[in-house]
């Protein structure tokens, strides 16, 4: 089982940044990849950035590649997301997740542990 707490939401204006932490405790956290995903008013869940247990790998929604950078310390148990060019359309509750998989994976069922969620809100 896997602990995650998020942080470092908020209120922001469209264009600028903001910079997602999640902490974990439990499973090593070196032997999983770890993913974010975000869910808006009246959207289903879907999935923004993943990253492999090492760091190496990452992949990006098609929405957010180039704004957003997805990176992990593991000595911190800690993944982050750096959120630059933010725009109206990525007000949403940001959730962390932790993979069954090593490697990186984007589909939402192969995550079984979730975070409470952070809101991130981007006024235009």
């Amino acid at each position: 089982q896997v602990q995650l707490v998020e942080s470092g939401g908020g209120l922001v204006q469209a264009g600028g940044s903001l910079r997602l932490s999640c902490a974990a405790s439990g499973r090593t956290f070196s032997s999983y990849a770890m993913g974010w995903f975000r869910q808006a008013p009246g959207k289903e869940r879907e999935f923004v950035a993943t990253i492999s247990w090492s760091g190496a790998n990452t992949r990006y929604a098609d929405s957010v590649k180039g704004r957003f950078t997805i990176s992990r310390d593991n000595a911190k148990n800690t993944v982050y997301l750096q959120m630059n060019s933010l725009k109206p359309e990525d007000t949403a509750v940001y959730y962390c997740a932790a993979a069954t998989t090593r490697e990186i994976i984007t589909g939402p069922r192969w995550y079984d542990n979730w975070g409470q969620g952070t809101q991130v809100t981007v006024s235009s």
